[in-house]
């Protein structure tokens, strides 16, 4: 990954301390000493931390704005909510998410994986895990990348090969030839003019949808 070749900068989406009042101060103040173990823990890792975010209305024009390598989840607990920020934050660019916390709940677990999360990470944040998680996790990411281009590549190919074979059909009839014929005119259509055979193959289907 040529994220590797550089330092991998990741932007932190966590409960907003700031937000701490009457009996919630204490878990906020915990919320905030686990942000600064995870800021350091990154850096002694060779990441680069561009911000330490809440889950609010504009996460998603903050990360756009910064373009992080990847999406570290911080939180002791509320997962759900900042995954919904996190998700919507994260649906024209997808990057690698990484959740670390302390809810050990197989539901959560498992919205987090349909959410895109790359590692759920339950009492784990210790600074000797940071980096083997996040090289996991960006493995895993690529990974899924990797299979999900795959994927929509085979459904191109075989739209295409349908769109094909309806033209053909098409020449066949109305140039009262052969299949091997037919491909032949297209293909010659297709040079002639520097298009992709399957453009070809549209426009005739195009062309037949006027009449």
């Amino acid at each position: 990954m040529s994220n590797l070749a550089r330092t991998l900068t990741v932007a932190v989406i966590s409960p907003d301390p700031a937000l701490a009042s009457g009996e919630d101060s204490e878990s906020h103040q915990r919320q905030a000493e686990r942000c600064a173990l995870l800021e350091k823990a990154m850096l002694e890792a060779g990441y680069k931390v561009v911000a330490i975010l809440p889950a609010s209305l504009d996460l998603d024009e903050r990360i756009a704005s910064l373009k992080p390598d990847l999406i570290i989840v911080d939180a002791e607990s509320g997962v759900r909510d900042l995954l919904e920020h996190v998700v919507l934050a994260s649906r024209d660019t997808q990057r690698p998410i990484v959740l670390f916390t302390d809810e050990d709940d197989t539901e959560t677990a498992q919205l987090a994986i349909t959410a895109g999360v790359s590692a759920y990470i339950v009492d784990g944040l210790k600074p000797s895990r940071v980096k083997p998680v996040i090289e996991v996790a960006l493995a895993r990411f690529e990974r899924e990348q990797h299979l999900r281009a795959e994927l929509d590549a085979a459904r191109t190919q075989l739209a295409e090969r349908k769109v094909l074979e309806r033209a053909k059909g098409i020449v066949m009839q109305r140039q009262n030839c052969s299949e091997e014929e037919a491909f032949s005119r297209m293909r010659k259509l297709a040079m002639e003019k520097g298009l992709k055979l399957s453009d070809v193959a549209q426009r005739i289907l195009d062309t037949v949808g006027l009449i």
